[in-house]
């Protein structure tokens, strides 16, 4: 990994952006990157960083928001169309870009995700119970003051009082995904009458927190916590990410379309070409695409 790039990754996994992490490990002459050359995909489908020209960008932002949304990581060859056989890898994603000029390649594709961040407000055991058991299940655990500060992954209220109500309204106005009232059905929806929220705001509030597994214990009633702020994440109904938090949800699919001419499925995104044709949107994965489309449009 280079400097610069080091440095990207440092400052995005401090500030729990999620992020791939694309590295060159073989590639074929003419190929125009080399083994070592890497690059950072963010969630958006940008990248900084290099690891081979724009009809193979295509196949690696592909790719790598796949491998972002699963949290899997990929080794990914991309072959020319036509191209000769190329040494076999176990467990290889194969794509044949059209486009490609030449120079088979393959790219390790590491999706670099931030930890759930888990506020947890009170002093209770089940308080107790949820630090016990969140670090060795992967969650980045914190205490709160009653309130979200920033906009954590999941607010857990274990504190049975206090101001409760107060505490959920500043945590959905922080953004926070989702909140869990550690309550009996009874007294949560008590908490819940005292506020004013719309649905989509209900929809993630969570009382009784955690999920139906016959909890009875603290370790139990914080291990049914944490099972259910998994689900959630797991299902992509729960971004993972705080201040650098997505711009799209990790569960949630790019927009893609089909080149015309070369068949390629590229991202859209702000630097996608295209054309309008009949009013409609046309993508290409490059240039050269997109002029030999317009081309052939204009000698209808």
């Amino acid at each position: 990994m280079t400097h610069t790039i080091g440095d990207r990754a440092g400052e995005l996994l401090a500030g729990r952006v999620p992020f791939v992490h694309a590295t060159v490990v073989r590639a074929q002459v003419p190929a125009s990157a080399r083994a070592g050359d890497d690059a950072i995909i963010l969630a958006d489908g940008s990248i900084e960083g290099f690891v081979g020209g724009q009809c193979t960008e295509s196949s690696v932002r592909v790719a790598a928001l796949g491998a972002m949304r699963d949290g899997e990581s990929v080794l990914l060859r991309v072959l020319p169309e036509g191209s000769g056989e190329f040494p076999e890898t176990p467990g290889a994603r194969v794509v044949v870009n059209p486009c490609l000029s030449g120079g088979a390649m393959e790219i390790f594709l590491q999706p670099r995700l931030p930890r759930p961040l888990v506020h947890v407000v009170g002093q209770s055991p089940i308080a107790a119970a949820l630090f016990d058991l969140g670090g060795p299940l992967g969650f980045d655990m914190r205490r709160a003051d009653g309130a979200a500060s920033g906009a954590p992954t999941a607010l857990v209220l274990a504190s049975h009082g206090g101001d409760e109500p107060a505490a959920i309204r500043a945590a959905l106005d922080a953004g926070v995904g989702w909140i869990g009232l550690v309550a009996s059905p009874r007294r949560g929806a008590g908490v819940l009458s005292e506020l004013t929220l719309d649905e989509g705001e209900r929809a993630r509030i969570s009382t009784p927190a955690g999920l139906d597994i016959g909890a009875r214990t603290a370790a139990e009633i914080a291990l049914s916590i944490l099972a259910e702020i998994v689900q959630e994440v797991r299902s992509g109904r729960l971004a993972v990410g705080s201040t650098g938090a997505p711009e799209r949800p990790l569960g949630e699919r790019p927009v893609e379309a089909v080149d015309p001419v070369c068949g390629m499925t590229v991202v859209v995104g702000p630097d996608t070409p295209h054309l309008v044709v009949d009013g409609e949107d046309v993508w290409f994965c490059g240039p050269g695409c997109r002029d030999r489309y317009a081309a052939e449009q204009a000698g209808r």
